[in-house]
């Protein structure tokens, strides 16, 4: 015979797990995200099958920043998601010139990319309004905004935090 006790006990369970159920896709959907890296075109900063948790508040409560590292959905098959490292925001002119980096006639200074690439060039261009100039960090193996052009703001889902696994290369991203 169900008890009283029994009945509270297994209503209360059911209530935490249908919460626990509601909360975790409420912060899935609009604070926090996992991704996993697939490929290396963002070493050495970050290696393929490490897992990110990306915060999907940033860029509602705030503008990227040049550097930061984002998640976004790749322009030409919305499907997949990319990520990159911002290099130039609305309104900068962008250039590479062998393996350096020019942000409105200045040399970026990069200490985040792989030393001794092969040199890689790219004209002249001016970040549009409301895009991102994005490139990875190992630039011989990125398919990035030099490929396929600056990223809408709109497609970027969020800013790469942290890695979390696996857990022997737990850091935070700067």
């Amino acid at each position: 015979m169900v008890t009283k006790l029994t009945r509270r006990l297994v209503r209360e369970l059911l209530e935490t797990i249908i919460l626990a159920v509601v909360l975790a896709f409420i912060l899935r959907g609009f604070v926090a995200e996992t991704f996993i890296v697939d490929g290396y075109s963002m070493e050495p900063s970050l290696h393929n099958g490490e897992r990110l948790l990306v915060n999907k508040l940033a860029y509602r409560l705030g503008e990227p920043e040049r550097g930061d590292i984002v998640v976004f959905r790749f322009p030409l098959d919305p499907s997949r998601d990319f990520i990159k490292r911002v290099i130039g925001l609305p309104g900068d002119e962008i250039e590479v010139r062998g393996n350096r980096v020019f942000v409105n006639g200045q040399p970026l200074s990069e200490d985040y990319i792989l030393p001794d690439q092969d040199p890689v060039s790219f004209p002249n261009l001016r970040v549009p309004a409301g895009e991102l100039f994005v490139m990875g960090d190992n630039r011989g193996n990125s398919d990035d905004s030099r490929i396929f052009g600056p990223v809408k703001i709109d497609l970027v889902k969020g800013q790469a935090m942290f890695v979390y696994w696996p857990f022997s290369n737990f850091r935070i991203l700067p």
